[in-house]
């Protein structure tokens, strides 16, 4: 058998720019692709962490993203996550390309993002609001100048000077963007016409009365059913638009945690495929959510594309 294909993270990130992504994950909705029914995230403990497994079969390819989490890690020096991707040959299940998991996450997690951002964000943005100071903030910054030129950002963030430090760089790809203290945020919110959550809290940092209507939101910073950015008052006034129903039901606390306290109803719940086929439009009338979580088909779409880059 011929040994698979090694793409690295440099020949990724060469390959799918984040503009190419979101088109990718885009055009496998409307080539007619449903999430629904997609094989869930499972996790496996570990010695020292834990395993997660990310299946998906779209039309022709056939994938699985491998991801360790093992917490000690930054004190040895090695990342916290981890991550492979296998891409397969789809008659015989046979590997034919590996790819580096970790890059596929990077890249696909603001492309998700910006794939509501085209639909349902105001085509005019004076003002995004990012709060959080990791690497997703910057990506989602350089992702969304494919989409809004925003006349300027601002930042809010619990380490100074991480955000300080994400701040410069956001400047940098084109957006001036200033640091805001956490008295700030509430003016800052109401300013904003897109709202980027990507943070690791497990309690809200947005509030309802902070966000005018017509606002896009997007948050991502969550995957656990008890961990969550926005309030259930929030959730309870906006549109809210999810990868699938499901999966956000398991996965997605502003969701999950919203419907426990009466805030939100599964019915109400609409999804991005809804969105690309032109079924959901963004209302002015009350903010619009983003809320993903990342699932395997999104990883699957994207290493099927970076294994050919034509």
């Amino acid at each position: 058998m011929t040994a698979p294909e090694w793409i690295d993270h440099d020949e990724i990130t060469r390959r799918v720019s984040h503009d190419r992504a979101r088109r990718l994950l885009g055009q496998a909705l409307t080539d007619g692709f449903d999430p629904t029914g997609e094989p869930p995230r499972t996790a496996a403990d570990a010695a020292h962490g834990h395993l997660l497994f990310m299946p998906s079969t779209v039309g022709a390819a056939t994938g699985v993203k491998l991801l360790s989490v093992s917490p000690d890690n930054p004190a040895r020096g090695f990342p916290r996550i981890q991550g492979w991707y296998i891409l397969m040959d789809s008659d015989t299940l046979t590997p034919t390309v590996l790819l580096d998991g970790t890059a596929l996450t990077t890249i696909r997690t603001p492309a998700v993002s910006m794939l509501g951002v085209e639909y349902l964000c105001p085509e005019q943005v004076d003002q995004v609001l990012f709060i959080g100071s990791g690497p997703q903030t910057v990506a989602h910054a350089e992702a969304l100048l494919a989409l809004r030129r925003p006349a300027r950002a601002v930042l809010s963030a619990r380490n100074a000077e991480r955000a300080a430090a994400t701040a410069a760089r956001i400047t940098e790809l084109g957006i001036p963007c200033e640091v805001v203290e956490a008295a700030d945020l509430p003016s800052a919110a109401r300013a904003s016409q897109l709202i980027i959550c990507a943070t690791s809290t497990a309690e809200p940092v947005l509030e309802s009365d902070w966000v005018a209507d017509g606002t896009c939101i997007v948050a991502i910073g969550s995957h656990e059913p008890d961990r969550r950015e926005l309030t259930g008052e929030l959730m309870s006034r906006s549109l809210v638009v999810v990868e699938d129903v499901d999966t956000a039901l398991r996965e997605a606390g502003d969701v999950v945690r919203a419907i426990d306290e009466g805030n939100l109803d599964r019915a109400s719940l609409r999804t991005l495929r809804e969105v690309v086929l032109g079924e959901i439009t963004a209302p002015v009338d009350r903010p619009t959510v983003v809320k993903t979580v990342g699932m395997g088909w999104q990883d699957l779409v994207i290493a099927a594309g970076a294994a050919d880059p034509r």
